[in-house]
């Protein structure tokens, strides 16, 4: 179901959220460039050019961004892992995620794709440092919370919002966390940035995303706002490799 070509809704299944092996897969992908090129052009050896860059250049640390060429065939692209994701995976998905884009999103200059474990972003128009809050989609778990959720987006709210706080005070902008909400349940979260982003910018765009969720996941045991710039994820379940 989508509510709109910029921020769709996914229904995934609980299992597939619980899965993480399904992360060979993408989550989503959109073509957002105005302008093409063609095979062979300057600007698609510029592309491939960059994308073979951030394959070498991401893993080690987790992000990197990278340009190539110059005047209208340059081209500018950005890579992120999750926090926790080691470097070995890491490098696995940001190498799938450049032939998958250029196989979703065909001579098309602006495109980004998300999994699991990593983001890859490129775009003829420089977007280094910049909140982009137009690419951006939402995922949801299928299943209702038995608790009252008002009370239970209050619980998110406290744990996002002080995971926001450690993710920006860190030079990984992420965090990962939990809070008991008694009777032996345990609410867990995430929030991470582009390390691109200043320590405002990252703090603003979590703080969006977070006012997102309950449009998106009301009423529900798990959800998450993934975008460009930023992504937050509350679930009843640990997620992450710690």
């Amino acid at each position: 179901m989508f509510l709109s070509r910029s921020i769709p809704l996914l229904l995934l299944s609980f299992f597939l959220l619980l899965d993480t092996s399904f992360g060979a897969d993408p989550l989503y992908h959109i073509c957002f460039g105005k302008d093409n090129y063609t095979s062979g052009s300057p600007f698609k050896t510029n592309l491939d050019s960059l994308l073979t860059t951030l394959v070498s250049k991401v893993p080690p640390s987790g992000f990197g961004t990278g340009s190539s060429g110059e005047g209208n065939d340059q081209v500018y692209g950005l890579a992120l892992c999750r926090g926790d994701v080691s470097s070995s995976d890491c490098k696995s998905c940001v190498s799938d995620a450049g032939p998958e884009l250029l196989q979703r999103c065909p001579e098309q200059k602006g495109a980004i794709i998300w999994y699991d474990n990593c983001l890859l972003k490129y775009s003829n128009v420089e977007f280094f440092s910049k909140i982009d809050t137009k690419n951006k989609f939402y995922l949801l778990n299928v299943q209702d919370v038995d608790m009252d959720f008002m009370e239970f987006y209050r619980k998110i709210k406290q744990l996002l919002g002080n995971l926001t706080d450690e993710a920006v005070a860190g030079p990984k902008l992420y965090a990962y966390g939990e809070l008991g909400l008694g009777g032996y349940k345990t609410l867990f979260g995430l929030a991470q940035c582009t390390r691109d982003l200043s320590a405002d910018d990252c703090k603003t765009c979590l703080k969006g995303a977070i006012s997102d969720l309950p449009s998106c996941c009301y009423g529900k045991r798990g959800g998450r706002t993934v975008g460009g710039s930023c992504n937050v994820r509350y679930e009843l379940y640990p997620f992450v490799d710690v």
